[in-house]
């Protein structure tokens, strides 16, 4: 009897090593599909659809891959690309601006429900702060910023807000979806309202500084505008630690709640894991787990859209996920400068790719590229 137990023990041993070496197998992308993704961009480079990138993947909370590719300029010099070179990141810009809004919810100041009117008296009853978070306020983008600028005048935001009332009820809130940065706009002004801070600090000392996010800023100076890649060629010069946006640049001076956050993808990886370990990063907790939950959710009321609180989850504008990430519950965003973020929190994944498709001039299309590099890096899941 003595001897069977000895059997039987050995035998439970022998299994539960095992299934910790399966598991830790289990924890591992397919290295050999994973290397796939330097034959796409090369592609993509000798396309000319980008001058050149960095691509982070996170699995498990591990950074399992980060490489650069390329170059940081091309015009008038060529220098190459690092993973310390900084972008300009366009509408990715969007999630920090949503997520200073979450905070400021989870601080009791503002409710998600609350009517824009509540803040701007000018401004229809019907539109809520989801809505502007869902872009179903009904409120359409902008269109001809020169006009606006000729019109209102450089940095001018209360012309800028009495052209926002031009472009509301525009359709019925709650019922249709319709990108608009002047949605991103109007969630900045509300952050900067009920704060007291301008938007570059209030994510400085909420955001950035507390995840140790040093080459992260609005309006990049110094050592880390030396490391940012330029951008397009406008007139006689290139654009460098300025915003690509029309919008962001000549209103908002570079602040902008729709666009003008510039970083590395190192810096954008420990904000993914922070996402993916439910809003809490080295110890340090930055948002609660159940407000994390609700903004990176789809609302009940606004499923037919596909758009959470900041993000894009399987709205049209969703194909850069590929084909193969959870469908639902994979939430990103898109940089029109060539930038994307996304995270596919059930099978604890994040790719993050930085390009400046823009350099020197404003050429090419991301969308089948980036779906193509999410089914590669989906495909060496275990």
């Amino acid at each position: 009897m003595k001897r069977f137990f000895s059997f039987l023990t050995l035998c439970s041993v022998a299994m539960l090593l095992m299934g910790t070496l399966s598991c830790q197998r289990e924890k591992r992308l397919d290295t050999n599909q994973l290397n796939k993704v330097d034959g796409l961009i090369d592609q993509a480079l000798e396309e000319g659809l980008f001058p050149g990138g960095v691509l982070a993947v996170v699995y498990k909370d591990n950074l399992v891959l980060l490489k650069e590719y390329g170059n940081k300029s091309v015009y008038p010099d060529v220098e190459p690309v690092s993973v310390q070179t900084v972008f300009d990141l366009a509408s990715v810009s969007k999630p920090f601006t949503a997520f200073s809004v979450m905070l400021l919810v989870e601080q009791g100041k503002i409710r998600l429900g609350d009517r824009l009117k509540l803040y701007f008296p000018e401004f229809p009853s019907n539109i809520t702060i989801k809505h502007l978070l869902t872009h179903t306020s009904g409120i359409a983008d902008y269109s001809n910023i020169g006009e606006e600028l000729e019109k209102y005048g450089e940095g001018n935001r209360e012309g800028l807000m009495k052209y926002i009332l031009t472009r509301t009820q525009q359709s019925v809130p709650g019922k249709k979806f319709e990108y608009s940065c002047l949605n991103f706009v109007l969630l900045q002004y509300i952050v900067e309202k009920v704060s007291g801070m301008s938007l570059d600090v209030f994510t400085q000392e909420h955001i950035f500084k507390p995840l140790g996010m040093t080459s992260t800023a609005y309006n990049p100076s110094g050592e880390v505008l030396e490391r940012t890649a330029p951008t397009e060629k406008v007139a006689d010069r290139v654009l460098k630690g300025e915003v690509h946006d029309s919008l962001a640049l000549y209103f908002n001076k570079g602040v902008s709640g729709n666009a003008g956050v510039f970083s590395t993808a190192e810096d954008l990886v420990v904000f993914a894991k922070m996402l993916m370990n439910n809003g809490v990063y080295n110890g340090k907790k930055i948002m609660g787990t159940r407000t994390l939950q609700t903004m990176v959710a789809v609302p009940e009321d606004l499923q037919p859209f596909g758009r959470s609180l900041g993000w894009d989850n399987y709205s049209p504008y969703s194909s850069d996920h590929g084909d193969l990430l959870s469908r639902k519950e994979t939430f990103g965003h898109t940089g029109y400068t060539g930038t994307s973020f996304f995270i596919d929190p059930v099978n604890e994944l994040a790719v993050i790719f930085l390009a400046h498709r823009v350099h020197p001039y404003n050429v090419g299309n991301m969308v089948p590229f980036r779906s193509k590099l999410a089914n590669i890096i989906a495909g060496a899941l275990p």
